[in-house]
């Protein structure tokens, strides 16, 4: 079989013959990110489902509640009010009333002005807490004073509504006219669209006017059906109370789809418009200014009620003389009257007394139940509302409750009155008697109720209500937007709770920032124009706003798994953002629309033999190249012949760029350690300065550009073995868009790995994640965001002091500590320095692979311990500071963090008195030999550590102590369960076990997909002296070495052996040597001689002769001639490169160059650059196409080595880095003698406390133990008391370590609910039996979520060909037998039928599927795919968007290359839209 020579260089695959195709394929392995419980996914669509439905009935419930409680509260306010009263329990013959007494008003009145306290206070708690806890600044006194006053009038709209207005209506009328209170939204929108002329249409201004009008009415109804003075206060309270919502109304760009930036003259010099502007990010000067309005708030309010009752009644004194007694049982006088002859009672007011009656004593708690009630329904149905706006099931949950409050209400309200019109002991089990709603005097005669009363016109204020607040329907923010985003004021109306979130609900869905003010002098030239008028036509941010996602990951020593698990985690993610691109733009789906490329760092990937300056890619990068096509077939499931790499030599080594099956680039930059900086800090160095200073700040944007570039791009670190799907990176990025502030976010590490080390790091990441790391999100921010997998914001790391200060090489011994065996959380420290928060997501999954040997892991953690512990002393010791830029991090939080610390460094003092009492619980030994039982393996470990300073001698005993603490930690286990038994489950040490045994087992029960990882804390319980006592040691002891300590595998040159060797011969010579000397043995007489060994235990060498002299010169002579060869073949290739386009392929195969003479091989700086025969390194590069770099990026990276990257080429033995040396080990041993010394005495000071427990101790007072005494001589019986006794200090340690452990416990509550609405926000509830046709499926209303097409375009695009077309006898049988000669001849045709592009893939089937032949009609054509959408629906929708004469059938794509050696690496990063639609579909 012949190929080609560039069907050649597309793969790297073998090609196998006809009579070699008989397959061995390996059992297919699922990589743990891939491994979902179906159980688990069914939970999840339950539950989603479960919010839908518990969130609808929860607010439409709790704002019905609200509503029908304040109707109640109103209905008793009124004076000489009175109501029938139920005779069942006086005289069933009789009828009688009952008339509220003056201090049951008042308590009713009480009751009200507090409900409305309520909001108020917690917006000035929440104010005060942001404003202490946080940065804020003083408001100009011009928005202090137009907030002042505009949240005034509501105050004073407020008391008028629930003291006159409503307590003179009916029940129904008054909830009635509760739809009438958005007259000021009306008219602003009435305002807006017509100042914004021919940019609103004609039929929205035209129903704006109508409801306006509708609203207008509300104002004068009840007034001319009344017809008295005081119910002219109705229009009084409608306008002082929707005056406090004129801000969300005045429309900033008009409509969400009209949305424009404006140039600064364009803002009028108007304090309304000044204030509006700020108000649509709700800052922390906001919060400043409410926490004086809220208070003044509430004394307007009492100020009003006040004079209303002074104006209204003569005199308010009422309200404080009678306010202890409407607080008490009071009496309630009720009267009997003359019988009334109907069915149902007429006029109450209109009956006679009979003068005869009887008095009641009152119901004291029952106004406080009615206020507790109408509080936390008020309260309920916000919270829920809010909700369900954050996790975007805002239009059945959030606006379709709100819109049916008031028809439930009024429905329920008239069952009720005209129940107990019928008879007034209807609620006489439920409700006190004497208390009922005020019910319409025409309850039996609907007609005349409806008519007369006007009440028909509420149809119009519901409908108009529902037209005005059409906003709430259509989700305007983010998934888990902030409060602030999603309301304009802080808090809730408590009256007037289903129309103030209604009202209150931001129509806005842009931030300050995000509006661009574009100044006169931002580009000048054509370009710059044009861009602004493309930006004013039209601002959606543009390509400025896609969010751009660069995956930088870090390799070194990976194996192959760990490579493929890297490799098969980028092409899923690939596979993704290839799927969304389609979907944007043939469908116009944007749902989290992203782009991608990706970049590996590679350190010291080259190797250089013997004295050859000449580089040559080690194992792990070949093995790197040779597994990408091994994952790539895995994820695709087709064998291809994948393109190949472009290779490309580069300054700083060489780099291999693939163009990936979904488009995007993968990107490797081989690192040669001999000309720039290694270890994995540097290389993010790299990436950072080359994606975001190069890419971003050398680009041809305007600064704004830049700007929103830069806060859009986000840069996603992964090491070289981690494994992840890619809604893990989509659920990062959904934490990165709900705040700016936000810099980097980081999700669930998940160990992975056998062996008793690995499971016991499974349930310390477990337990790390679930309390600590949670915790800090909650209470203040995640304090490192490991670089296995982590998402950060490129605005924030291109702030001051954070990339640049990343750059600080370690000049001093706490530097090395800090900066370079930490540098992940030291980058945390820059981003929280400069104000920025790091978030945790535990929904976002990943894993890694952990070490598997004792050792492996303790050199790990001797590098993390230190440089944690640096970080987080430095944030505590620079707290004020901190504290005053980070708004995130409180004084709390600090304080937290420090007693956190106290305990790590406490930690190992604190095992070991553990220890001590647990041997004398288990052993029955006193304490001063449990003391030194203890001391004496702690002491002798220290020894250890101390004399030999070689890592191996220390892990080997680390390793034999852990065992034995292992078998001791087992009896006291059994010792702890003895000690239980004895003093009682009551016992300090019982509650300790007990809560902390049970918060693993509540806290894992809330984690039901980790749940597992509960059976490893018999490991973790097993090792804690281990982990916590002799690892804190080794890392101690061991703080001045600064090698990474694992992966570290030496590649050793035969020079390299060499030099040992000499080394060896000039060593002191043993006994032994002596001996072979005195027999005429010399190791330089090797010449001729036969050597043989015993499996490599010896070695003999017989016949050995000295070279001679001949022999010698021959050697030189034959090193000069192939010193000039290698001189020669550089010549050649050079003038090659000068001559043809493309570089010719020389060297053959991957064989290393003779040894030279340095004084023959000595080359110049421009020569040892074009030295690359790694370009020419075997078939797997050598066929490879071959690129340059652009001049300007060439001289980019020569710069930034020159200044920051510069390979390190001291020597050990050097002056500098001896300094250093010295310098460490002063710091480790300074580290040692204080942490040995406060141990130390924090041991001595309790142990000796233990001691004198008789003497100083706390006696607990549970589990006291009675001894009864009886006294012969004195016949007395003698009753003591014996207690528990405490050690002060340790008692304050324990309680210090149970207030944490509360604290982490709550906390983990908050977040995972917090991770549940975040689960939820993005997911997709689709019910196909009611959106099943092809009309629902491409309704602009319903495709705005679009899960349901992505998931359809992924199926579409894959590269395996459908079953559907596959004949029924070449499918598999069952338990996967088949037909072996024919399934092996479809496979070879399929794969070399197979497209090598998802986008290729795509279009084929596409236009197969949407131009069906005769013979494709039926089953072999698949309607409706994974996502339920099917072909017709795509049609439809390509009919809506494309224009008029382009076939909506036909998709032609022409895939970008990337494989143009003059330009492919000079490409942008992304293709744009635009770009796309030109280069891969044509009409």
């Amino acid at each position: 079989m012949q190929y080609d020579e560039d069907d050649e260089r597309r793969s790297f695959l073998p090609r196998e013959k006809k009579w070699d195709q008989f397959p061995d394929s390996p059992r297919e392995v699922i990589s743990d990110s891939m491994v979902e419980s179906e159980l688990y996914n069914v939970s999840l669509k339950i539950l989603h489902l479960l919010a839908f439905v518990l969130t609808f009935i929860v607010v439409l419930a709790s704002a019905t509640v609200s509503k029908g409680t304040l109707l109640f509260m109103t209905s008793q306010v009124s004076h000489n009010q009175t109501k029938p009263y139920c005779n069942e329990d006086l005289d069933l013959n009789r009828q009688f009333v009952v008339t509220l007494p003056v201090t049951e008003r008042v308590a009713w009145i009480w009751m009200l002005f507090y409900a409305y306290c309520v909001p108020q206070v917690g917006t000035f708690i929440r104010s005060v807490r942001i404003c202490i806890f946080k940065s804020s600044t003083a408001p100009k006194w011009q928005d202090f004073m137009l907030v002042m006053v505009t949240e005034t009038f509501p105050a004073i709209g407020s008391a008028i509504l629930v003291f006159d207005v409503l307590p003179q209506l009916d029940v129904l009328k008054g909830a009635m006219l509760l739809n009438g209170f958005c007259f000021i939204p009306g008219l602003m929108s009435v305002i807006m669209g017509k100042k914004c002329g021919s940019r609103t249409a004609p039929p929205k201004f035209i129903l704006d006017c109508i409801s306006l009008g509708c609203q207008a009415t509300a104002l004068v109804a009840w007034p001319l059906v009344e017809g008295t003075t005081d119910a002219w206060l109705i229009p009084v309270a409608i306008l002082c109370i929707t005056v406090g919502y004129w801000e969300n109304f005045y429309k900033w760009g008009v409509e969400e789809d009209e949305m424009r930036p404006v140039r600064e003259h364009d803002l009028p010099e108007s304090i309304w418009l000044t204030v509006a502007k700020e108000r649509i990010e709700f800052t922390n000067t906001r919060y400043f200014i409410y926490a004086f309005v809220s208070l003044w708030k509430i004394l307007v309010f009492f100020i009003t009620m006040v004079l209303y009752f002074l104006i209204k009644e003569g005199s308010a004194d009422f309200l404080f003389d009678y306010y202890t007694l409407a607080m008490e049982s009071h009496p309630i006088a009720i009267k009997k009257i003359a019988p009334v002859i109907t069915s149902h009672l007429a006029n109450i007011d209109d009956v006679v007394a009979t003068g005869l009656g009887t008095t009641i004593e009152s119901e004291k708690w029952t106004p406080v139940y009615v206020f507790l009630i109408n509080v936390l329904s008020t309260y309920i149905c916000y919270i829920f509302g809010k909700f369900a706006c954050k996790i975007l099931i805002q239009g059945f949950s959030y606006a379709f409750p709100i819109n049916l409050t008031m028809p439930f209400s009024i429905s329920i309200l008239i069952a009720m009155c005209g129940a107990f019109a019928h008879d007034p002991c209807a609620y006489s089990g439920t409700i006190s008697p004497y208390l009922f709603f005020d019910i319409p005097a025409n309850m039996y005669y609907l007609q005349r109720f409806i008519i007369d009363e006007w009440a028909w016109m509420w149809l119009l204020w519901i409908m108009s209500q529902a037209w005005i607040t059409r906003h709430i329907w259509m989700p305007s923010s983010e998934r888990l937007a902030r409060t602030e985003r999603l309301y304009m004021r802080p808090m809730y109306d408590p009256f007037l709770i289903d129309q103030d979130i209604a009202l209150n609900r931001r129509r806005e869905v842009f931030r300050d920032e995000d509006i661009p003010i574009l100044d006169e002098g931002d580009g000048d030239d054509v370009a710059g124009r044009d861009r602004k008028r493309s930006y004013l036509d039209d601002f959606d941010g543009g390509p400025d706003k896609t969010t751009r996602i660069f995956a930088c990951g870090t390799m070194w020593h990976e194996n192959k798994d760990e490579m493929m698990a890297f490799l098969k985690s980028i092409l899923h993610l690939d596979a993704d953002q290839c799927a969304r691109k389609i979907a944007s733009v043939m469908f116009s789906i944007e749902k989290d629309y992203y782009e991608l490329e990706t970049h590996v760092f590679f350190d010291d990937a080259f190797v250089r033999y013997d004295d050859s300056p000449e580089p040559y890619l080690n194992d792990y990068v070949q093995m790197l190249i040779a597994t990408m096509d091994e994952a790539r077939r895995d994820v695709h499931e087709v064998e291809v012949q994948w393109p190949g790499p472009v290779k490309i030599c580069t300054p700083y080594g060489g780099r291999l760029i693939w163009q990936l099956p979904g488009g995007s680039k993968f990107v490797v930059h081989l690192k040669d350690k001999k000309k720039i900086r290694a270890k994995k800090r540097w290389s993010q160095v790299m990436y950072m300065y080359y994606l975001l200073g190069h890419r971003l700040m050398n680009g041809s944007f305007t600064s704004y550009e830049k700007h929103i570039r830069s806060e859009n791009t986000f840069l996603l670190a992964l090491d070289g073995d981690i494994d992840f799907q890619p809604n893990a990176v989509l659920l990062l990025v959904d934490l990165m868009k709900k705040s700016k502030s936000v810099g980097a976010a980081c999700g669930r590490i998940h160990p992975i790995g056998s062996g008793p080390m690995v499971w016991y790091q499974v349930f310390e990441y477990a337990i790390g994640h679930w309390l600590q790391k949670a915790t800090e999100h909650v209470i203040g921010c995640v304090l490192c965001s490991p670089g296995c997998f982590s998402l950060f914001r490129g605005s924030a790391l291109m702030e001051d002091n954070v990339m640049k200060r990343y750059t600080t090489e370690s000049s001093e011994a706490l530097h090395f500590v800090q900066y370079d065996q930490g540098e992940d959380r030291w980058l945390c420290t820059l981003l929280l320095q400069r104000g920025f928060r790091v978030e945790y997501s535990a929904a976002s999954d990943a894993y890694t692979h952990a070490p598997e040997g004792f050792n492996e892991f303790y050199n790990q953690r001797r590098r993390w311990m230190p440089s944690t512990t640096a970080n987080i002393f430095d944030l505590l010791t620079d707290y004020k500071y901190i504290t005053h830029t980070n708004d995130n991090i409180s004084m709390l939080y600090i304080c937290y963090q420090g007693v956190m610390m106290i305990g790590t460094v406490l930690g190992p003092g604190t095992i070991f008195l553990m220890l001590v009492g647990a041997f004398v619980a288990a052993f029955q030994m006193d304490q001063w030999t449990s003391f030194m039982w203890n001391a004496i393996p702690i002491l002798f470990f220290m020894t250890i550590c101390k004399l030999f300073s070689q890592a191996n001698i220390q892990l080997f005993f680390a390793g034999l102590l852990s065992a034995i603490y292992g078998l001791v930690m087992m009896a006291v286990l059994v010792g702890v369960l003895m000690q239980i038994q004895q003093d009682g489950i009551m016992s300090p040490s019982s509650l300790f076990f007990f809560f902390i045994a049970g918060e693993f087992i509540v806290t894992a029960l809330m984690h039901p997909k980790e749940v597992g990882c509960l059976m490893y804390g018999v490991i973790y319980y097993v090792t804690v002296p281990s982990m916590y006592l002799l690892l804190v040691i080794y890392s101690i002891f061991n703080m001045n070495v600064i090698s990474w300590g694992t992966r570290e595998t030496v590649i050793v040159t035969k020079k390299e052996q060499e030099e040992t060797a000499a080394k060896a011969a000039a060593a002191p010579k043993t006994a032994a040597g002596r001996v072979l000397n005195l027999l005429g043995a010399n190791g330089q007489d090797n010449g001729g001689a036969i050597s043989f060994s015993v499996s490599n235990l010896f070695k003999c060498l017989l016949c050995t002769v000295p070279k001679t002299a001949e022999e010698e010169r021959l050697i030189q002579v034959q090193a000069s001639l192939e010193a000039i060869q290698v001189r020669l073949g550089m010549i050649e290739k050079k003038a090659d490169l000068e001559i043809t386009e493309e570089p010719k392929a020389f060297g053959g195969a991957a064989s290393a160059p003779p040894e030279v003479d340095e004084s023959v091989n000595s080359v110049t700086a421009e020569e040892y650059e074009e030295l690359n025969w790694w370009m020419d390194e075997g078939d797997r590069i050598k066929k490879c196409e071959t690129g340059t770099l652009p001049e300007d990026e060439k001289t980019f990276w020569k710069e930034l080595v020159e200044k920051y990257l510069k390979p390190d080429v001291l020597s050990d033995a050097s002056k500098e880095k001896q300094q250093i040396k010295k310098d460490l080990e002063d710091l480790r041993d300074k580290s040692v003698a204080a942490f040995f010394m406060i141990n130390a005495l924090f041991v001595l000071v309790v142990f000796l406390l233990t001691l004198k427990k008789d003497i100083l101790h706390i006696n607990w007072p549970f589990n006291v133990k009675t001894n009864f005494t009886y006294n012969g001589d004195t016949l007395d019986i003698v009753m003591q008391k014996e207690y528990l006794e405490l050690e002060p200090i340790g008692f304050v340690f324990l309680i210090f370590f149970g207030i944490l452990m509360v604290v982490q416990f709550l906390a983990m509550f908050q977040h995972r609910f917090e991770t549940m609405c975040q689960i939820l926000a993005n997911m997709e509830f689709n019910i196909r039996f009611f959106q099943n046709t092809t009309e629902a499926i491409v309704d602009d209303k319903k495709i705005k979520k679009g899960q349901r097409w992505i998931d359809e375009v992924k199926e579409m695009q894959r590269l395996k060909a459908d079953d559907d077309d596959e004949p029924e006898d070449l499918r598999r049988t069952t338990r996967g037998r088949r037909k072996t000669v024919m399934e092996n001849e479809r496979i070879q045709k399929r794969n070399r039928n197979a497209k090598t592009t998802l986008l290729e893939s795509f279009n084929a089937r596409y236009e197969r599927l949407a131009n069906p032949t005769k013979n494709e009609s039926g089953a072999n054509v698949r309607k409706r795919g994974k996502g339920g959408i099917g072909v017709e629906a795509m049609v439809a929708r390509r009919t809506q968007l494309i224009p008029k004469g382009m076939d909506p059938r036909k998709s032609v794509y022409r895939p970008q290359s990337i494989n143009n050696p003059g330009d492919g690496i000079d490409n942008p990063a992304f293709v744009s839209s635009e770009e796309f639609v030109k280069n891969f579909i044509s009409p």
